[in-house]
């Protein structure tokens, strides 16, 4: 596009004067000079410590959150993290006191308190950080539960322990315990356990572990099935037992009962041989005083020799062979 002539008031032309621009050297000063007042300025957060190295040794840490200077170039800053951090533990094997092999799965709630020492002794790394905490609480809950059953490492698990109390000792225990016939007793539990085996590393490290918990308390997939065959068998013993002791509780009551019955029997059979005894007894003294009485002696004779006669006739045989002196003869010879 052709530029536009200009013409002053006398209708002489008139040059145009080029307008200058910014000069590309003060431009890559000022960027220069940006970068390196960008470097000069720290920037803190509050979920983070700064450690401010010159040529690799730490001057100084900066723990507050907010803007703080250095000398660019010279110092160099690295980024240490300040929140509670998580750490989850391989599942691992560890065997009881009993022998007994239990999977373990846990996790590790840990933070730096000494950005220092965190820094020269694991490098202000996280990951070593880790591999350290990794090793401390595997021997501590190696240790713990190899000092423990697995019947006491199971109970421990949540820190409480549920006891049934005897009536007559409710009012005489001491245990902090809660309800009435079942009761719940606090126990050590097993995160206090594996606590308790750690205590050296926040003066070692700078970092401190706030909490160890277990996840998950398993058995190996090899011992679940002998360990439900066991449970089984004893789950069986323990019918076996009741059926026992009610059978030998009913045998106790059939005791009891045939025994009571024999006495009621024996009491009855000896009311019975009384009873008739004491009937033959009227019975002969009835018979005494008839015989006594001559004119009823040889009535109640007439009525024996039939009574006789009548019990030797029996079946189908009617024939009686007498002899003349018998008593049953004199009745046919008019005796009676």
């Amino acid at each position: 596009m052709a530029e536009t002539e200009r013409f002053d008031s006398n209708g002489n032309p008139v040059k145009s004067q080029k307008k200058k621009g910014i000069s590309p050297v003060l431009i890559v000063l000022v960027i220069l000079l940006l970068i390196i007042l960008r470097s000069c300025f720290v920037v803190t957060y509050a979920n983070q410590y700064k450690l401010i190295r010159q040529f690799g040794k730490v001057q100084r840490v900066i723990s507050e959150a907010g803007i703080n200077f250095k000398i660019p170039v010279i110092e160099t800053v690295d980024v240490v993290p300040k929140e509670l951090l998580i750490y989850d533990l391989p599942a691992s094997d560890v065997i009881t006191s009993d022998k007994k092999t239990m999977i373990v799965d846990s996790y590790v709630l840990w933070r730096v308190t000494d950005p220092l020492k965190f820094a020269q002794t694991l490098s202000g790394s996280v990951g070593n950080a880790e591999g350290r905490i990794d090793t401390i609480v595997y021997n501590a809950t190696k240790n713990t539960i190899s000092n423990m059953t697995q019947d006491a490492v199971i109970l421990s698990r949540d820190g409480k322990m549920t006891i049934t109390v005897p009536e007559d000792e409710k009012e005489n225990n001491d245990l902090d315990v809660s309800g009435e016939e079942k009761q719940v007793v606090e126990i050590t539990s097993l995160t206090e356990e594996i606590m308790n085996q750690i205590g050296h590393i926040e003066q070692q490290y700078g970092i401190e572990i706030v909490t160890v918990d277990v996840k998950k308390l398993d058995l190996p997939d090899d011992n679940k099935q002998a360990v439900y065959t066991r449970m089984v068998s004893e789950r069986e013993n323990i019918a076996a037992q009741y059926a026992a002791e009610g059978e030998a509780q009913a045998q106790i009551i059939e005791n009891t009962t045939d025994k009571e019955v024999a006495i009621m029997i024996s009491n009855a059979e000896a009311k019975a041989a009384a009873t008739v005894a004491e009937g033959e007894a009227q019975y002969m003294a009835i018979l005494s005083a008839a015989y006594n009485d001559p004119e009823r002696a040889d009535f109640y004779s007439f009525v024996r020799a039939l009574d006789a006669l009548r019990a030797s006739m029996t079946g189908g045989q009617k024939t009686v062979i007498l002899s003349e002196d018998s008593p049953i003869a004199g009745i046919f010879y008019g005796e009676y």
